[in-house]
């Protein structure tokens, strides 16, 4: 069964590969800088076969089983279109004309001859690649925990990835709803880290697919529990009920609740880390409480891209924007900080304009 499917696989590539892949790179004469085709193909039939388990499985796993019924799905559309755009253009464009120049110009790359990283100080690995590959997985999404967690202390980059958090209804269509610049920072951070421990660009495309195949899974609005898998299956893999914990409506009794499950795909690390939160008393539902952002709700795909730059530039440019903490946004997407906030409420309304500059 293993070989069947390794030959029509590398058969489902290998037509990819000449038919579409090769004669795009030879019109746009970026074959050497955009590398083997066969690896921008496999990760074209990665997307595709994502994009099938989104709308063939997980889709029809919302209406089956529901964890938030809706009487109409009509805030999901925008998260559908940033899906299709993004696995059917933006990424693989991104990875093999970006990120690809990036790995060369950072020493990475194809024509790499010898080893680097981790297969440069452990030679044991070259013999063991699979293993390899889940070294590799570990230490990306670690590093994908961490520069999670700086999305939400540092106002301007949480101006940018609050527009993910904005949505109301939560979706396997969901993981792709963020802005571009934010896209473009992470995919940096992560490639930076990629190349340091020896993966190729294309090892690398795999990991960055393959764990968004996973946070699809875990935004979908499912009441699934991964419990099927044992008593220990939420405690190996971050699925639905853990990943909507973090997306969570802040509780206002409660309002440093919301700030847990950071973790892409293993929750290992909330749990080291003292971040993680399994129960709750009751589904809350997702969405934020700043009303600058939750706006995004009513706004299109190119509208809200508009509208996070703004936030992102008012945190940016000002001293408020750098320190690290919760905030809202104010007059000129100035973030005011929530025990700032608390003060100015208190002093009276000319003290929240005084609080975002």
């Amino acid at each position: 069964m293993t070989e069947f499917f390794s030959q029509h696989w590398a058969l489902a590539i290998d037509w990819i590969s000449n038919h579409a892949v090769i004669p795009v790179v030879n019109t746009l004469n970026i074959a050497q800088a955009a590398g083997n085709p066969r690896e921008i193909a496999e990760a074209v039939l990665i997307a595709l076969l994502q994009l099938f388990l989104i709308a063939g499985v997980m889709r029809p796993l919302e209406s089956l089983i529901p964890a938030e019924r809706w009487a109409d799905r009509r805030h999901t559309t925008v998260d559908r279109h940033y899906t299709l755009l993004m696995l059917l253009g933006l990424f693989p464009l991104f990875s093999f004309l970006v990120l690809m120049p990036f790995a060369h110009l950072l020493g990475g790359g194809p024509s790499t001859e010898e080893a680097s990283g981790l297969k440069a100080w452990f030679p044991w690995f070259e013999q063991h690649p699979y293993l390899l590959f889940g070294v590799y997985y570990v230490v990306y999404d670690l590093t994908y925990y961490w520069m999670h967690r700086a999305q939400h202390v540092i106002p301007w980059w949480w101006a940018m990835h609050s527009m993910h958090h904005s949505q109301r209804q939560m979706s396997c269509w969901s993981n792709d709803r963020s802005n571009y610049l934010d896209g473009m920072l992470q995919s940096f951070i992560l490639a930076t880290v990629g190349l340091a421990m020896g993966v190729e660009p294309s090892e690398f495309a795999l990991l960055g697919l393959l764990s968004e195949l996973v946070q699809n899974f875990s935004h979908a609005n499912v009441a699934l529990r991964l419990g099927w898998l044992g008593k220990m299956g939420e405690r190996l893999f971050v699925g639905p009920r853990f990943h909507r914990n973090h997306h969570m409506l802040r509780d206002a009794e409660r309002p440093e609740r919301h700030n847990c499950n950071f973790g892409q795909v293993l929750p290992w690390w909330d749990q080291l880390f003292g971040t993680a939160l399994y129960h709750q008393e009751e589904l809350r539902p997702t969405g934020v409480s700043d009303p600058e952002v939750d706006a995004d709700n009513e706004r299109g795909l190119v509208t809200m891209q508009w509208y996070t730059l703004r936030r992102f530039w008012g945190a940016f440019s000002c001293r408020a924007g750098w320190r690290l903490g919760d905030v809202s946004f104010g007059p000129g997407y100035r973030p005011i900080h929530d025990a700032d906030e608390a003060a100015a409420t208190d002093a009276g309304p000319g003290a929240r304009t005084a609080a975002a500059k």
